[in-house]
């Protein structure tokens, strides 16, 4: 018979380990018992993965330009206010992660900025080609040092603990197929993306929108579930498995894309979507599975210093990108959508926060701009520990009683939500096709 463990108790849990889960949990009060739950190993999520780097607005006259560019690629579908926080935010947060350790590159003293597709100027910090590694790390490192955070790994949410709107806790699965409640005064979501429900993705496979799942099942409010961006540039392999990714910042640096006669057809710094699309429509004119992006144009010693990452691995796949062009494809790379928030990351359910790619404040609105995601995942997390540090504990006489035998078989439950989530994106889908087609 299937039981549950003797249930845990914190003051918060936060259900990811990825950027937005750990910035979240560094910024909480050092009194308070955190417990962090991941699905696969800790550093397994897909802000360790992030190649280009992050976004500040260099100075008080960047303001309007920056503001301008999220909102143009964005399509303007953006929620101003939100966008406004990040830009805003942006000086304060990089200053944070510098004080924990980050680092940037440098020219003596002063930070080198790159540029991507549709920025109109450089304002864009890097480590190398794994600026997402360098950060998500060095935070992981960390909370790893904090005695009143606990992190659980191979740990994964099967539901949360609802009762009239307010959110108790979790119910989750370890690794060794128990079933455990984490009892808890405020619950934060961070579970990012949804590559794992798309066959091509430069997400982890185990990221499946599982807490989308939940919302869809509580009648948590979502928003914009059918944005959902793909990246022009993956290393084309014919091999299953998660895609490569080849930073905007390689064409931001000068990379051209090519057709089959490797002739250049696009605009390389147009946003995402626009050269995805081009890409595309190339693939049906060559009768070719990709098309090809050359580096050529970029000196030899800064494809091997600011894309060392990209550099060994096509090396392993085969192809030196210092003397030869190599075949890309888009993927599913980024989830606009989500669940709703406000300004302060709070869901609609009480004590329930959701932050990082798995809310939606309508900051990227219905394209992300390049390198605004890490940015926005951290300013957002910390608005969410902000108003959770003036939270009163939760009440839990009214904590519902709960049956293990519901939650027996997990797989069915996870492909449940799978199920639905792809349903409501193809809802979203079509509503907002007939809304234009009214229009």
């Amino acid at each position: 018979m299937t039981k549950f463990r003797s249930s845990l108790k914190a003051d918060i849990v936060i259900v990811g380990s990825g950027a937005a889960g750990l910035f979240c949990a560094l910024n909480l009060p050092a009194n308070k018992n955190i417990i962090i739950i991941t699905k696969d190993a800790a550093e397994n999520s897909d802000s360790y993965l992030a190649q280009g780097g992050i976004c500040m607005m260099r100075n008080e006259e960047d303001y309007h330009c920056f503001l301008e560019d999220t909102l143009r690629a964005g399509h303007y579908k953006n929620n101003k206010k939100s966008v406004d926080i990040m830009i805003r935010s942006s000086q304060e947060i990089i200053q944070d992660l510098i004080d924990w350790g980050v680092e940037f590159e440098k020219s003596g003293n002063e930070f080198l900025f790159t540029r991507e597709g549709a920025h109109s100027v450089p304002r864009i910090l890097y480590h190398k080609d794994i600026t997402g590694k360098e950060i998500t790390s060095k935070l992981l490192n960390r909370v790893q040092s904090f005695v009143n955070i606990k992190i659980l790994e191979y740990t994964t949410m099967l539901d949360i603990i609802p009762q009239d709107n307010i959110c108790h806790g979790i119910v989750c699965k370890t690794n060794s197929g128990e079933l455990l409640t984490i009892q808890t005064d405020c619950t934060v979501l961070a579970t990012g993306g949804i590559g794992g429900l798309f066959s091509h993705s430069t997400n982890f496979s185990h990221l499946t929108g599982d807490a989308l799942g939940i919302a869809i099942k509580h009648g948590i409010a979502l928003e914009n579930m059918d944005y959902i961006q793909i990246h022009p540039t993956t290393l084309y392999t014919p091999e299953p498995g998660r895609s490569f990714l080849i930073s905007e910042s390689v064409r931001g640096e000068g990379a051209v894309l090519l057709n089959a006669h490797k002739e250049r057809f696009v605009n390389e710094l147009l946003p995402r979507d626009v050269v995805s699309r081009e890409i595309y429509k190339q693939m049906v004119l060559d009768q070719a599975p990709h098309v090809w992006l050359s580096l050529l144009p970029i000196e030899k010693n800064v494809i091997k210093h600011h894309f060392p990452n990209i550099y060994e691995h096509c090396l392993q796949k085969g192809y030196d990108v210092t003397k030869e062009a190599i075949p890309v494809v888009p993927a599913q790379h980024y989830f606009m959508g989500g669940i709703r928030v406000d300004s302060y990351s709070q869901t609609s359910m009480e004590q329930l926060y959701a932050i990082g790619e798995t809310s939606c404040n309508g900051v990227h609105g219905a394209n992300r701009l390049a390198s605004n995601s890490l940015l926005e995942t951290l300013v957002f997390a910390k608005r969410a520990a902000e108003q959770i540090k003036g939270k009163s504990k939760a009440d839990t006489s009214l904590i519902p009683v709960l049956h293990a035998k519901d939650y027996k078989d997990h797989k069915k439950i996870l492909m449940e939500y799978k199920k639905n989530i792809l349903n409501e994106i193809e809802r979203m889908e079509k509503k907002r096709e007939l809304h234009n087609d009214e229009a």
